[in-house]
């Protein structure tokens, strides 16, 4: 008995769809849309692609040959995912070029696909696109381009400076690829544009994702199309799917939590971005805590001989989920006080200006008051407050280059994004005058909590008499 389809992805034209319409309609609602008409003018789209719409192999080996990259294994699978190898970008094309030579009808197993290649981070000065501004509020990638993602990133140097760089990719793969069933990292939004070729999507709602999972709730499917077991997977045949067929040109945002199987039904070069911001940050925090109580039990029986039990659970979360609570933590301090930093120094700079741009400065307010949310669900969770090693230096922090580049950084694209004037102003003498009485430093979790009340309170005694954030801000 094949799955059941309830429908199919919705298909817009990005040309005609405004930034607030996109919020309003998929955003906020965390549902899929394709997007068409926006990458027209990608370089990517010509470099890329042969005249009769294949992708242009040759012009991967010649240009990007030596870059490793981890390549999956189509016909292996190793735990719950493809089994993975590492290879250069030419030897992986030998392959795929003498796997066509071979017409081979039935060489499904051995089909070979080119995954998480970070291609921006390899090639900056090469822009094969633009990230569409749909997609352009993503604190995920603007922090990693100026902070590593873990506080102690000598203790995870198995993953390679690479690997742990971005979330910007490029997939490569013959007709005949596929993904797994799967829910993407950190249960982010993705995006994932076709330069050339089509995909098959399917996809599953958050409300429905139970009936994916085992009797012990641990594992999913793995192949939607297998004959999968009722004895194991009792609920999957209730599940409704929604399909999709992924177009040359098209761009399709994937919202936090729909789990989803891929299928590349011609040769396919793809872009995908995984990021978050204020509209689904509690998706992250969600499945930190839902991991880090499994790592926890995972481990529960060698509590009494472990000297550090709840360093070696953090050490599992963050090789298991990719960070964990102090790396979330110190992202969470950075980023609201870099929102904090350009919300202030808009009022108090310059009234007139700051009235100009209600946007962005309702957008900033926006991010503080989602951040304030998770850090008060993450209180509320038992054991997160009494975990050490929750420390940031504020005034180091505002003496950090990278960290002044991230705020200026996030001023611009929010600029760019609601169409507002840049704003220039004197970030850290602000901060160190006015912000900084609360303290240098913030030394525990439940100091940050009550830093994060200290930094609204002055915001909303600075900036509600201009009456534009009252609403946001709750002044």
């Amino acid at each position: 008995m094949g799955i059941e389809i309830g429908g199919q992805i919705e298909k817009v034209n990005g040309k005609e769809l405004s930034y607030n319409e996109f919020i309003e309609r998929y955003l906020a609602k965390n549902q899929p849309v394709v997007l068409t008409g926006l990458m027209d003018d990608w370089r990517a789209c010509e470099d890329w692609v042969t005249a009769d719409g294949f992708p242009n192999l040759q012009f991967f080996s010649t240009l990007f040959g030596k870059s490793k990259v981890q390549v999956a294994d189509c016909g292996t699978r190793e735990f719950t995912d493809q089994k993975r190898v590492e290879m250069t970008v030419s030897e992986f094309i030998d392959n795929w070029v003498e796997g066509n030579a071979s017409h081979d009808v039935d060489n499904e197993k051995s089909l070979l696909y080119l995954k998480d290649w970070h291609f921006v981070k390899e090639y900056p000065e090469y822009v094969a696109y633009r990230t569409p501004i749909y997609f352009s509020d993503d604190w995920l990638n603007l922090y990693l381009d100026h902070h590593c993602i873990h506080k102690d990133p000598v203790t995870y140097q198995d993953n390679n400076e690479i690997c742990c760089s971005d979330y910007r990719f490029v997939y490569m793969g013959a007709k005949g690829s596929w993904t797994p069933l799967h829910a993407d990292v950190f249960r982010s939004y993705s995006w994932s544009a076709n330069v050339c070729g089509k995909k098959k999507w399917l996809f599953l709602s958050p409300p429905q994702c139970h009936l994916i999972f085992d009797r012990n709730l641990k594992n999913t499917v793995y192949n939607i199309f297998d004959d999968v077991s009722e004895t194991i997977f009792p609920g999957f045949k209730k599940a409704i799917w929604l399909e999709c067929i992924q177009d040359c040109n098209e761009i399709i945002f994937v919202p936090s939590g729909w789990y989803h199987q891929v299928h590349n039904l011609e040769d396919t070069v793809s872009i995908n971005h995984n990021w978050f911001n204020a509209y689904n940050l509690c998706w992250v925090w969600d499945l930190l805590w839902k991991d880090y109580k499994e790592a926890k039990e995972y481990i529960e029986d060698i509590r009494d001989i472990c000297d550090d039990f709840e360093g070696v659970c953090q050490r599992n979360l963050a090789a298991n989920t990719g960070m964990n609570f102090i790396d979330f933590f110190i992202f969470l301090a950075r980023f609201f006080l870099a929102n904090a930093v350009q919300l202030y120094c808009r009022c108090r700079d310059n009234k007139i200006l700051f009235s100009r741009s209600y946007k962005v400065n309702q957008q900033l307010a926006i991010n503080l008051t989602s951040i304030q949310k998770i850090a008060l669900k993450m209180k509320s969770s038992e054991g997160v407050a009494a975990n050490g090693g929750f420390f940031l230096d504020l005034k180091e922090t505002l003496d950090d280059p990278e960290f002044l580049k991230l705020c200026s950084d996030m001023g611009r694209t929010y600029g760019v994004i609601h169409e507002q004037q840049e704003w220039n102003s004197n970030t850290k003498k602000a901060l160190v005058i006015d912000l900084l009485e609360y303290s240098s430093s913030i030394c525990s979790f439940e100091d940050f909590v009550n830093f994060i009340d200290y930094v609204i309170t002055k915001l909303g005694n600075t900036c509600c008499e201009e009456n534009i954030l009252q609403p946001t801000l709750d002044c």
